[in-house]
């Protein structure tokens, strides 16, 4: 039986690299600004959340919003968008998916914007109910590396990269007992946001699977 777990810690992130600048997101962005807002209004947005970034590079200067309510934000800048959610559950995925398609689609259509890769991450720190976190990470240690020391291994990191995924598996640095897991997966331009969820959830299942975890939902 798979091992319940908690994840009091959780976030997921969206970003998106345009296929070119687009100099109106750096320059004039009032036209840009009022949409979004306007696109936000179900979720009341306030003017002294609105963050206007002016330090680094043309590249990393934009307009980021924030929803303290929903613990999201949303940046653009002149290269591209990210948007971010803490306490990320799929229980208000819905929702979630919501807020960011009304920001983005109103980025799209406000700036004239065209996406060309899209790249998204969920990351957790999880504690088991009644196993040592370190025999969750157990299996994923090579046998050479271990027999390295006749001393018990005290934690352990994997990290894999593939062409357009990535996992990371450690000990957790915020939770005693904990296990940080982070799956990263990048997209075309093209993919929805339906489809990406989709996907992000069939990530997280492989690995919960893997790792022989369940989250405790009672």
């Amino acid at each position: 039986m798979p091992e319940l777990i908690t994840i009091p810690i959780s976030f997921c992130e969206y970003a998106a690299d345009f296929e070119r600048p687009v100099f109106a997101l750096w320059m004039d962005r009032t036209r840009v600004v009022e949409a979004m807002f306007d696109a936000l209004k179900p979720w009341k947005p306030a003017i002294d959340n609105i963050d206007v970034v002016t330090t680094g590079k043309p590249s990393e200067q934009g307009i980021n919003f924030k929803l303290p309510d929903k613990r999201v934000a949303f940046f653009f800048g002149p290269m591209g968008c990210k948007f971010t959610k803490d306490a990320a559950d799929w229980a208000s995925a819905e929702e979630v998916i919501s807020i960011l398609d009304a920001a983005r689609s109103t980025l799209i259509k406000s700036s004239g914007a065209v996406m060309l890769v899209q790249k998204t991450a969920l990351a957790m720190h999880f504690q088991p109910k009644t196993k040592a976190f370190i025999d969750i990470l157990r299996p994923f240690i090579s046998t050479q590396v271990e027999a390295l020391h006749k001393e018990k291994v005290t934690i352990a990191a994997t990290v894999v990269k593939w062409e357009k995924n990535k996992l990371i598996l450690d000990g957790s640095g915020s939770l005693a007992n904990g296990v940080f897991l982070r799956l990263e997966r990048e997209f075309d331009g093209k993919a929805g946001l339906e489809e990406i969820a989709l996907e992000l959830k069939k990530d997280e299942d492989a690995a919960f699977k893997m790792l022989d975890v369940t989250e405790d939902l009672s």
